[in-house]
């Protein structure tokens, strides 16, 4: 069993900085493609960004693409979303997620989801 805690979470300006932190249970971490999702309000749950189990590969959506960093350090379990120059329509609960295999982006290909953490951008 895999255990994903996010925090991070919160009210920011449009235009403003977040960082998301994932902390991750379970001895199989390291190999393991960790994948940011997001969904707002009356919204389906869509895919952000992932990051192969070593670190090295990464893939984002297209909105967020330059704007967004997926990190991850794997001696602490940990995996990260720097997300600079936010926008209002990116308020949504933002959740963590082991997924199935790299390149995955649809929901059903995660194995494991975290409880979410909020982001609020305000305008």
């Amino acid at each position: 069993q895999v255990r994903l805690v996010e925090s991070g979470g919160g009210l920011v300006q449009a235009g403003g900085s977040l960082r998301l932190s994932c902390e991750a249970s379970g001895r199989t971490f390291s190999r393991s493609t960790m994948g940011w999702f997001r969904q707002a309000a009356g919204k389906e749950r869509e895919f952000v960004g992932g990051i192969s189990g070593n670190g090295v590969l990464t893939y984002y959506t297209e909105t967020v693409k330059g704007r967004f960093t997926i990190s991850r350090d794997n001696a602490k379990n940990t995996v990260y979303l720097q997300m600079n120059s936010l926008k209002p329509e990116e308020t949504a609960v933002y959740y963590c997620a082991v997924l199935s295999m790299y390149g995955s982006t649809m929901s059903g290909s995660v194995n494991y989801w975290g409880q979410g953490t909020q982001v609020t951008v305000s305008s």
